[in-house]
């Protein structure tokens, strides 16, 4: 159990930053793109054109990578469910419309762009079941998820620091993927949202930072805690219809693997690369206890190399709901 008195008047401090942090990671509204600029235009003479030029370069993809491309989509989709989880951690004010609920406002206003372009073009590429990707967004939204972190904002911002990492990488393959394919469009969709996602990794490590600073040996403790429990992707409930809750996500999550969009080994490089961004190694002045958490953690890459190596990935693809037979 954490100090919840400590927790918040951290907050507090680092809440007099949150005008930097926003003009720092996020960018303005008149001046971020938005998803029509990516998408045909319907009052345009070539839409019809522009559509069936979209819906070939879709049929030409690989059923794991179109798939994996749903599944980013619907996780993006869930967005209320992060940002009502984020608005209640220890610390963020929601009624106050300054400080900590203006950066989740601002950050959830960024996010919600990358669910409404991917379902635009997902609607639009004629391969999707929309009914059934519909079905699985409302379910994963009614189910909500369990991250790990209650509401302590040192363990959230460690999830969300490695989360949006986990992101960028995964829209980053699956538009690099498209883009070998010839599908110029879509490759520059993905990549507009994941350079979102890494100015939002960017923002919450810097958080993680500035806490370390504050507060070391408990953002360190929060650290370990994190992953000795394992980062849960945030859709890991996700189901299709007539399913339970989460009994969808190892489907998804081996076709993600089999197309090489996001893998255990991603897993590894990201957690060794928030020990370096966080110079974990070098930090000082620590409890008894958060030094083993630190022993722990720098120990834990090489732990995990080591199992990551002996799991072969699945090879048996699911026929998913969301893809038109």
């Amino acid at each position: 159990m954490y100090n919840k008195l400590v927790r918040i008047e951290v907050m507090r401090n680092l809440g007099k930053e949150v005008d930097d942090f926003i003009s720092s990671y996020l960018t303005p509204v008149e001046k971020i793109w938005q998803p029509t600029d990516f998408l045909p235009d319907p009052s345009a003479e070539s839409f019809k054109h522009d559509v069936e030029e979209l819906q070939t370069y879709a049929q030409e993809m690989g059923y794991d990578l179109f798939v994996t491309l749903i599944g980013d989509c619907i996780t993006e989709e869930a967005l209320p469910s992060y940002e009502s989880w984020i608005m209640g951690i220890d610390g963020v004010e929601q009624e106050n419309r300054s400080g900590w609920s203006q950066w989740v406002r601002s950050w959830t206003a960024e996010e919600n762009r990358h669910g409404d372009l991917l379902n635009k073009y997902l609607y639009l590429c004629g391969r999707v079941n929309m009914r059934e990707v519909e079905i699985t967004t409302q379910y994963l939204i009614q189910d909500g998820f369990d991250i790990g972190t209650s509401m302590d904002p040192y363990r959230n911002f460690v999830y969300t620091s490695f989360q949006e990492t986990a992101t960028n990488i995964s829209h980053r393959r699956v538009g690099s993927l498209a883009k070998q394919t010839g599908n110029t469009k879509l490759s520059r969709m993905c990549g507009v949202i994941a350079a979102d996602e890494a100015r939002h990794a960017k923002a919450y490590k810097q958080f993680v930072t500035r806490i370390f600073e504050l507060d070391p040996s408990e953002m360190m403790l929060a650290f370990e805690d994190m992953m000795r429990k394992k980062i849960v992707m945030p859709a890991h409930l996700m189901r299709e219809s007539g399913q339970k809750a989460g009994e969808l996500w190892g489907h998804f999550s081996d076709a993600a693997q089999r197309a090489m969009v996001y893998t255990g080994q991603d897993y590894i490089n990201i957690l060794s690369d928030l020990l370096a961004d966080w110079k974990i190694e070098h930090i000082s002045g620590l409890t008894e206890k958060a030094e083993k958490a630190q022993e722990y953690l720098m120990k834990l890459p090489a732990r995990l190399q080591r199992i990551t190596d002996r799991i072969a990935t699945p090879d048996l693809e699911y026929q998913f709901k969301w893809v038109k037979s």
